[in-house]
C-alpha cells in the first residue's frame, strides 16, 4: 500500500507543479508585491500537495473505522478499527508537518518574500498575523496535531467518531481562505468550495482507506465496501455540482477556452467524468462479486488504478489554486459586493425582503434534504402501514421553511448588512425554527424509519443515532443549565464582547453563528417540548421553569440594546455606507425592539405546545389506569374502598 501512496503523492506534485509551470500560475504576482522567488513559487504547490493527500488519509481512515466497520459489541474498536485509526494517526502528523510548511510558504508568497526571509520567527509572526492564508494553515496544523496526539489515544468507537468530524473540520480554515473567500460572490464560491472539499476527501481518502482494508484482508470487507459505494456515489454528486456552482462563480462559459483557469476547470470536469466511470465499474463488478462470495481481487486492481487518477485530480485541484481566475483579474467588484460578496438592491422593504432572494448553499440546501429526508421517513412508515400524527410533519416542514426563508430569501441576503435585519434571521434561527423542528420529532421518526441491525449484525444508522442520543454529548448539551447558558449566554457573549464585531468581516463567521443559533436554540427546547425523548426526562415543573428563566434574560437583552448610545460593528456598517441606513443606532435600537418583542411568539408556541403535551400525557395515563383495572376486574378500587373503610372504623369513638 504504501507503494501506491508514494507514486500517487508523486504523481500529485509533478501534474501540479507540471500545470503551474505551464499555466504561468507561478509566475503571477500581485500588484505591489516583489517576486517571491522560485522556491516559494513552486514549494507552496508541493507542499499544499502533500498537506491535502495527507489530510484524504487521515479522513479517509477515521471514516472506516468509524462507519465502514464495526466495533467490538462493547463498544471498544475491533482489530480493524485499530489498524485504521493507527493508519489515521501516522496521517496527522504528516498533515501537521506539511501544514506548518504551509504557514511558511503561504506567508511568504502573500508577502512577496523569499522563502528564508520568514523563517526569521519576528518576520513570520507579522506575517501571519496580517495575512488570513498562513493564519488559516495554522489552525488546520493545530488540528492535525490534535488528531495525531488523538488517534495514539483512542481506543473507543465514540471517540473515533468524534475524531472522524474533528479531521472533516480540519479542511475548513483553508476553505473559507483564498481565491473562493475574495472578490465578488465569495459568498457562493466559499458554500460550494466547502462542499467540494469534503465530498473529495471523504472520496479519495474513503477509497484509499477500503484498499488498504482490502489488502490486509480485513474482516466486513463486502460490508465496508456497499456502505463506502454509497458514500462515494453522494460524493461524487456534491462534488460535481459544486464544482460547477464554483467555476461559474470566477470562470464564464465563453472563458473555458479562452484562458488557463478555463482550460484547467475543464481538465478537472475531464478527470470528475473518469472517476465517475471507475466508481460506476466498482459498484456494479467488485460491490457485487463480494456480496456474492468472491474475493476482493477485482476491488484492489480498480480501486489501485482509481488512486492514481486521484492523484493526478489532486495535483490538477492544486494547481487550480495557484492560477488566478480571469474574472478576479478584470472584475472590480463594489465595496459591498467585496464584502458581501453580492449587491443589494434597494431598500429592504418588506416585499424585497419576501422576493429578493439569493440561495444559500448551507443552510439552503440544509433545509430542503431535511424536509425531503422526513417525507422519505413517513412515506415509509405509511408504505408498512404505521400512522405518523400529521402534525408533526407539518411542524417539521414549516421549520424547514422558515429556515429556508431566513438564509435564503431577502432576509438572508440583507442580514449580513444591516442590524435590524441581521436580528430577524438570529429570532427566527433560534426561536421559530428549533421549536418546530422538536416538535417534529425526528429521532422518534429515524428510529421507526430505519431498521435494526440485529442481534449479532454489525450497528448500523439506526444504532449510531441511538449511540449519539444517549451519548455524554448530548447528556452534557442538555443539561439545564448548559442549554440555558447557551441559549441565553449567547445572545450576550456575542454582541457585547466584540465577537459579533470581529465577524461581521468574515462569510465563514456569519456561518458559525447561524449554525450557533440553531443548535443552541435546539438543544433548549429539545427537553422541553421535544416530541423525542431527551437524554435527562425533565418532570413538567421543570420544563416550565426553564422557560420563564429564560425570558426575562431576553427581554433585558432587548431593552438594553434599544437604550445602547454605542453602535455595535460600527467600522463595518459605515464602511457599507447604505443610502437607506442614514442612523446606524436607530437602525441598532430598532434590531433591539424586534429581538424584545418576538420574544412573544416563541414562548407562545412553547406554552401551547406544554399544555397539549400535558392534556395528551393525562389522557394516556388515565387510559392505563382503566385497562389496569378492566384487567384485574378492578381490584385496586375495591382495595381502596376498603382501606377508607378501616380508617372510617378506627377513627369513629367506641361507646
Amino acid at each position: 500500500m504504501a507503494p501506491l501512496l508514494a507514486i500517487g503523492a508523486l504523481l500529485a506534485v509533478v501534474v501540479a507543479v507540471g500545470l503551474v509551470a505551464l499555466t504561468g500560475g507561478a509566475g503571477a504576482v500581485v500588484a505591489g508585491l516583489t517576486d517571491p522567488g522560485v522556491v516559494t513559487r513552486y514549494g507552496i504547490t508541493v507542499v499544499r500537495v502533500g498537506a491535502d493527500a495527507a489530510a484524504a488519509v487521515c479522513i479517509g481512515s477515521l471514516l472506516l473505522a468509524a462507519f465502514l466497520v464495526p466495533p467490538q459489541k462493547s463498544g471498544t474498536l475491533a482489530a480493524d478499527g485499530y489498524a485504521a485509526v493507527r493508519t489515521a494517526g501516522i496521517a496527522a502528523w504528516v498533515w501537521f508537518v506539511f501544514a506548518l510548511a504551509s504557514v511558511l510558504f503561504s506567508a511568504a508568497d502573500g508577502a512577496g518574500r523569499p522563502f528564508t526571509e520568514v523563517l526569521r520567527p519576528q518576520v513570520l509572526l507579522n506575517f501571519v498575523d496580517a495575512i488570513e492564508q498562513p493564519k488559516a494553515w495554522l489552525w488546520t496544523s493545530l488540528i492535525a496535531l490534535l488528531l495525531a496526539l488523538g488517534c495514539r489515544l483512542v481506543l473507543s468507537w465514540g471517540w473515533t467518531t468524534a475524531l472522524f468530524f474533528l479531521s472533516v473540520g480540519g479542511l475548513i480554515p483553508v476553505a473559507v481562505t483564498g481565491h473562493s473567500a475574495s472578490g465578488g460572490s465569495h459568498d457562493l464560491a466559499t458554500n460550494s468550495l466547502l462542499y467540494h472539499l469534503v465530498g473529495a476527501a471523504l472520496w479519495v481518502g474513503g477509497l484509499i482507506a477500503l484498499l488498504a482494508h482490502a489488502r490486509r484482508r480485513g474482516a466486513h470487507l463486502p460490508l465496508a465496501a456497499s456502505r463506502f459505494s454509497k458514500i462515494a456515489l453522494v460524493s461524487w454528486v456534491v462534488m460535481a455540482a459544486s464544482g460547477v456552482i464554483n467555476a461559474l462563480v470566477r470562470v464564464s462559459p465563453g472563458q473555458l477556452l479562452t484562458t488557463d483557469y478555463g482550460l484547467l476547470v475543464l481538465g478537472k470536469i475531464v478527470a470528475l467524468l473518469v472517476l465517475g466511470v471507475f466508481g460506476h465499474q466498482q459498484r456494479q463488478r467488485s460491490v457485487r462479486d463480494l456480496t456474492d462470495g468472491a474475493g476482493g481481487g477485482q476491488l484492489v486492481r480498480l480501486a489501485g488504478v482509481e488512486v492514481l487518477v486521484m492523484a493526478a485530480t489532486i495535483g490538477l485541484a492544486t494547481a487550480l489554486s495557484r492560477t488566478p481566475p480571469p474574472q478576479e483579474i478584470l472584475a472590480q467588484p463594489s465595496t459591498v459586493e467585496l464584502l458581501l460578496g453580492y449587491v443589494l438592491n434597494g431598500e429592504p422593504t418588506a416585499w424585497r425582503l419576501l422576493t429578493d432572494w439569493r440561495f444559500d448553499l448551507i443552510y439552503g440546501t440544509a433545509a430542503i434534504v431535511l424536509a425531503v429526508l422526513y417525507l422519505a421517513g413517513v412515506r415509509r412508515l405509511r408504505k408498512r402501514g404505521d400512522a405518523w400524527p400529521v402534525g408533526r410533519t407539518v411542524a417539521w416542514v414549516a421549520a424547514c421553511v422558515v429556515l429556508l426563508i431566513a438564509t435564503s430569501s431577502g432576509v438572508g441576503r440583507y442580514a449580513p448588512a444591516m442590524f435590524s435585519v441581521h436580528m430577524v434571521n438570529h429570532m427566527l434561527l433560534s426561536m421559530v425554527v428549533p421549536v418546530l423542528l422538536v416538535l417534529g420529532g425526528p429521532v422518534t421518526l429515524a428510529l421507526r424509519a430505519l431498521p435494526t441491525a440485529g442481534r449479532d449484525a454489525p450497528p448500523g444508522p439506526r444504532e449510531w443515532l441511538l449511540a449519539f442520543v444517549h451519548s455524554p454529548v448530548s447528556r452534557v448539551l442538555t443539561h439545564p443549565i448548559v442549554a440555558l447558558l447557551l441559549f441565553v449566554g449567547s445572545f450576550y457573549g456575542l454582541y457585547y464582547s466584540g465577537l459579533f464585531d470581529a465577524a461581521l468581516n468574515y462569510h465563514w463567521a456569519h456561518l458559525a453563528m447561524n449554525g450557533h443559533f440553531l443548535l443552541a436554540g435546539y438543544v433548549f427546547y429539545w427537553p422541553v417540548i421535544g416530541v423525542d425523548p431527551a437524554p435527562r426526562r425533565l418532570p413538567p415543573l421543570g420544563r416550565l421553569g426553564m422557560v420563564f428563566a429564560s425570558m426575562p434574560f431576553h427581554a433585558f437583552f432587548g431593552v438594553t440594546l434599544m437604550n445602547m448610545q454605542t453602535v455595535i460593528g460600527e467600522e463595518f456598517y459605515r464602511s457599507l455606507n447604505l443610502p437607506w441606513v442614514g442612523n446606524l443606532l436607530t437602525d441598532q435600537r430598532l434590531g433591539g425592539g424586534i429581538a424584545w418583542a418576538s420574544g412573544e411568539l416563541p414562548v407562545l408556541l412553547v406554552m401551547v405546545a406544554l399544555l397539549i403535551q400535558w392534556a395528551r400525557a393525562d389522557e394516556r395515563e388515565a387510559r392505563r389506569r382503566d385497562r389496569r383495572e378492566a384487567a384485574t376486574g378492578e381490584q385496586d378500587l375495591a382495595a381502596y374502598n376498603a382501606m377508607l373503610k378501616q380508617l372510617a372504623e378506627q377513627g369513629e369513638p367506641r361507646k
